[in-house]
């Protein structure tokens, strides 16, 4: 006589879960005021480097460090982060802190982010001026416990923390958006600056002109 063993289910998805792959997805916060290619050119090598399954752009909606009369509106940052990003698949965009509003504490974020996805191995890029930075972020010891901090390099900052930081070497731009806003304030050309999807969007939307 044959006998059929059947296998209880729930041990089959115990096994599932236990050999899924984690997802490693890198996340490029700021204001992106405006974004411009210096964040792209982060955001590529980062994820190929570290072999990331996707960047996800995060623009803040107040952020702590800044003043915040220098930015624009969040609704127009975000639709340039889009932009930005149209044309990479592996390039996400989350308005996550535009939805919470108030400031822009990235504790916070990470902590949504981890309730909704929790089988996901997040990856925090920052440059190497936020690097010296950061014993004063809020909750700084609890955040380092949930993420892995990715330092990019910048010149006059050196590669040291007392915190663990994963460092990441990418090509060296003087590209910021303090000089996107002030070549559009003097007339000048931002072309190869930003994408041109979104130089179109500033010229068209008459930002930075005051």
């Amino acid at each position: 006589m044959v006998k059929t063993i059947t296998i209880p289910e729930i041990k089959v998805m115990a096994e599932l879960i236990t050999n899924m792959k984690h997802k490693r997805v890198g996340i490029l916060g700021g204001t992106f005021n405006p974004p411009h290619l210096g964040h792209l050119i982060i955001a590529e090598q980062v994820k190929s480097q570290l072999n990331l399954d996707e960047v996800m752009f995060i623009p803040d909606y107040q952020p702590p460090h800044i003043d915040k009369k220098t930015a624009i509106s969040a609704e127009k940052r975000l639709k340039m982060v889009k932009l930005s990003t149209m044309d990479e698949l592996e390039f996400k965009v989350s308005d996550i802190e535009l939805r919470r509003k108030g400031v822009s504490y990235t504790i916070d974020t990470i902590k949504e982010l981890k309730l909704k996805n929790p089988e996901v191995d997040y990856y925090f890029i920052i440059g190497g001026d936020m690097v010296e930075y950061l014993p004063k972020w809020h909750r700084i010891e609890e955040l380092i416990k949930l993420v892995k901090f990715v330092g990019v390099g910048r010149p006059g900052y050196r590669k040291e923390s007392k915190y663990p930081i994963m460092w990441v070497d990418v090509p060296m731009t003087d590209i910021s958006s303090t000089l996107v806003r002030r070549n559009v304030k003097q007339g000048c050309s931002i072309k190869y600056l930003v994408t041109p999807e979104v130089e179109n969007y500033i010229h068209e939307e008459g930002l930075y002109r005051e």
